[in-house]
């Protein structure tokens, strides 16, 4: 027997608990998956099955399904893909931080605080190096017991995986996710070459050595591909940093020109296909002004310069500076994000930031 439904203060229908209760489960997976993530963030902990359903594979698979139709609809005007159903962050770590990081919300600009919940009581007190982050995964060193941490903060999921070997000194590591979870590209710097570990979920493979040199390496194969482009710059290169949109397959270099290790500009090209090839076509310079800023900054030692790319824009940055230097992309305009307010003037090094927009689906 079906009641009827009841009415609220407000004249907004409620269903009785008791159809709830007799709904094919397949029938209420398929109504709650038309709700936003954020939503059904807060049903969850109204019982244990809805809680439950989150992470079941049917839910998930759909959910999916959904918002990649979503983002694809023929309706859109244009090829970008719709919002992401959390907000984008910029993700500042520093050695002074333990276990928790200031973010840059990149679409409300402003800033926030992130803790890192460890939930094993012996992982909570070792020191942690954020080293990577991609997908909404973060990949952090745990020197102490010479493993690297993999954890998804909005899952709460976390995998451990040991250094390759002992003892294991590496220059970069990068979390590069795939159409079944993610690899880490680890390169190491051993010896007088340059050595390369990839995990995957076989396990870790490597190591593969290669002397300095603008290459690109295939994931799936372990070899390396020479790069035939002509680097650009007319000879006049002080430093290059590629950038990956990987989402569009798109690449860029940021790069200073100059000579005898001094750069006076930087410069911003894009590598695209014609009839002749590939080649990088210039897209931009940075003004004069803030030209002379970031070089003061960085004081023409250009390790300490590293890029990535963030939800439509080139973010450039120093590892002794507290400030990113980004380029939008859709405008052409340069500018610096504001400082972090909870930092202290006295850190003058160590600011490493990274891209992070959360992921409820990444497996670790």
């Amino acid at each position: 027997m079906v009641r009827p439904l009841r009415t609220c203060a407000s004249s907004s229908p409620l269903m009785d608990s008791q159809i709830w209760r007799q709904l094919p489960q397949e029938l209420i997976e398929h109504i709650l998956v038309f709700l936003p993530l954020k939503t059904f963030f807060n049903l969850r902990s109204t019982c244990k099955r809805f809680y439950s359903l989150l992470f079941s594979p049917s839910f998930i698979s759909k959910h999916s399904s959904l918002y990649s139709l979503t983002n694809n609809t023929e309706n859109t005007p244009s090829p970008s893909p719709s919002p992401a159903p959390f907000s984008s962050f910029l993700l500042l770590s520093h050695p002074q931080f333990q276990q928790h990081f200031p973010l840059y919300d990149s679409i409300h600009n402003h800033w926030r605080m992130l803790s890192l919940p460890l939930s094993n009581g012996s992982l909570s007190s070792l020191a942690s190096h954020l080293v990577s982050a991609s997908n909404g995964l973060l990949c952090l060193s745990l020197r102490s017991s010479s493993s690297f941490l993999v954890c998804n903060l909005l899952a709460r999921s976390s995998r451990i995986i040991s250094y390759p070997i002992l003892p294991f000194a590496f220059e970069s590591v990068t979390l590069i996710p795939t159409a079944n979870g993610y690899k880490i590209f680890v390169l190491s710097s051993g010896s007088s070459l340059n050595s390369v570990y990839v995990y995957d979920s076989r396990g870790l493979h490597g190591p593969d050595s290669q002397a300095f040199s603008i290459v690109g390496f295939d994931l799936e194969s372990g070899n390396w591909r020479d790069s035939t482009e002509e680097l650009p710059g007319n000879g006049e290169l002080t430093f290059a940093r590629l950038v990956s949109n990987a989402c569009e397959g798109k690449l860029y270099m940021i790069g200073g020109i100059g000579r005898h290790g001094i750069s006076r500009s930087m410069k911003l090209w894009g590598l695209r296909g014609g009839e002749t090839g590939r080649e990088w076509m210039e897209i931009g310079s940075l003004p004069e002004m803030m030209c002379k800023k970031f070089m003061s900054i960085c004081y023409h030692n250009y390790q300490h310069v590293y890029c990535f790319y963030h939800e439509g824009a080139i973010c450039v940055c120093c590892y002794t500076w507290p400030e990113v230097l980004c380029y939008k992309i859709s405008r052409q305009t340069w500018h610096w994000l504001p400082k972090c307010p909870s930092l202290p003037d006295k850190w003058s090094c160590g600011f490493k930031w990274f891209s992070f927009v959360p992921n409820l689906y990444a497996l670790v």
